[in-house]
């Protein structure tokens, strides 16, 4: 605690989520920048292994290792004729998935821009991708049933699996987004 007494708890981290999240972040980053926003359904392999073999077989995974861990399974491509938050809103995923992913790349603007940003989408949008000090982001955010989030967030500016910056709440209303989904 600090002399201020202020110091919030750190959230603690699930790490068979946190291993997920990697996972997804560090394909992500080998498919390159300036990608479609994604989904991923996080199944218990072990569940996956029994239910689906055939597609298990494929995706490689073997009986051995399977206990506790979860496997994303990337889902088709949203539509484009509405934005990745709005298509969000509208999914509800079967008892099956324990949890879920979402990949998104975002313009990231410096504290006070917010304040010069027009009110107007359009306008709003062109406004950040012209800000001199913007910042390109990739994020994947995790949440389970269970409650547990995660999210991964990497800079364009620093693109390396080094500078990835992690934490259990990193992105609170993607998250809580992505929690909905999971609600029945």
């Amino acid at each position: 605690m600090s002399e201020t007494g202020n110091e919030q708890p750190l959230p603690e981290v699930d790490p068979v989520l946190a291993v997920a999240v990697r996972e997804i972040e560090a394909h992500s980053a080998e498919a390159g920048w300036d990608q479609p926003s994604r989904l991923y359904a996080l199944v218990p392999t072990a569940d996956l292994l029994q239910r689906e073999p055939a597609l298990a077989a494929a995706m490689g995974l073997e009986a051995t290792g399977a206990a506790g861990s979860l496997t994303p399974v990337e889902q088709d491509t949203l539509p484009a004729d509405s934005s990745f938050e709005e298509a969000l809103a509208s999914i509800m995923w079967p008892p099956e998935v324990y949890g879920c992913a979402a990949v998104v790349e975002r313009l990231v603007l410096p504290p006070g821009a917010d304040t010069e940003m027009p009110d107007d989408a359009a306008a709003a949008e062109q406004f950040a991708a012209d800000h001199p000090d913007r910042q390109e982001v990739r994020i994947v955010a995790g949440v389970t049933r269970d409650g547990a989030t995660f999210c991964a967030l990497r800079l364009k500016a620093h693109d390396d699996g080094m500078s990835v910056v992690e934490s259990p709440d990193l992105v609170p209303a993607l998250l809580e987004l992505l929690q909905s989904t999971l609600d029945q």
